[in-house]
């Protein structure tokens, strides 16, 4: 891998990473296409993934970084420091349970699931084209039935459960972690860019998790110059991740998603074609 590999990964990593098109299905693509996926260690891409993500990662904390030490500040008031009945607590305290509660789907699949997830499944771009159509129907459906009326201070418990499980389907490569979550937000009827920050806010635990658990298990094939390209590519991937955030945040605040539902079926369908016409391997 070279470095304008990896700044190219970073890009891919940070933009795809928060718009609901799949990022792992992209540097999946990027990957199979630029030959850096090995096929007798599959794990390696997998940990490369998992470990630049701590730059998107990066790119959630430093943009919401008010809200999130709200939110832990108030949690702590309401739950450590003096204890305060559920329905009485603050909505940041209320929002601090939410993620903690929506976290625990993900983190038990994952765990149940880690050796398929960090084997060739996460490679196999059949799944992934699959995954990219079958998500953007599910979420067209989202679109037409959602009633957009809740915003942050009406989501629920059972709704952060939801999302939480719809945050683990995302563990299916080419389903999107922001486009499984926004998708899920809106069949419990949040506004769209209410569903995407939430989404945001959420994903904070579980990808920081899987990337310092990824980067610890990855250091022992890491050496310099792999080291410096993940440096590079996890770099890039904060400061574009940093731009797709704001982007959809605005983005959603007016218009639906159906640009993205539709990219995300031309994409599925063109990986199938090349599939087909052995053009890319599987």
């Amino acid at each position: 891998m070279s470095i304008i590999d990896a700044i190219i990964l970073g890009i891919i990593q940070g933009l795809t990473e928060f718009l609901p098109i799949s990022s792992t299905g992209h540097l999946t693509l990027a990957g199979k296409f630029m030959g850096l996926i090995s096929e007798e260690h599959p794990e390696q891409w997998t940990s490369f993934i998992a470990v630049i993500q701590l730059g998107t990662m990066v790119s959630i904390l430093v943009y919401f970084w008010k809200d999130l030490w709200t939110i832990f500040l108030e949690f702590i008031q309401n739950n450590l420091l003096k204890r305060v009945k559920y329905s009485e607590q603050t909505l940041n305290s209320k929002l601090g349970w939410m993620i903690i509660i929506g976290t625990v789907p993900i983190v038990v699949i994952g765990l149940l699931f880690k050796d398929a997830i960090e084997g060739a499944l996460t490679k196999n771009l059949y799944v992934i084209g699959g995954s990219l159509i079958v998500l953007a129907v599910i979420l067209a459906a989202a679109e037409k039935t959602a009633g957009f009326k809740k915003d942050m201070k009406d989501i629920t418990l059972f709704d952060s459960i939801m999302i939480g499980i719809a945050q683990a389907v995302a563990l299916i490569p080419g389903s999107s972690r922001s486009g499984t979550t926004i998708t899920g937000g809106l069949f419990l009827g949040l506004k769209r860019d209410v569903a995407a920050r939430f989404s945001f806010l959420l994903s904070v635990p579980a990808v920081l998790a899987s990337g310092l658990l990824q980067l610890k298990e990855s250091l022992a094939f890491i050496n310099f110059d792999i080291a410096i390209n993940l440096i590079i590519a996890t770099l890039i991937s904060g400061i574009s991740g940093y731009l797709a955030i704001d982007f959809l945040l605005k983005y959603l605040k007016k218009n639906t998603t159906f640009v993205f539902i539709f990219y995300r079926i031309a994409l599925g369908v063109l990986i199938l074609i090349l599939l087909y016409s052995n053009i890319i391997k599987p």
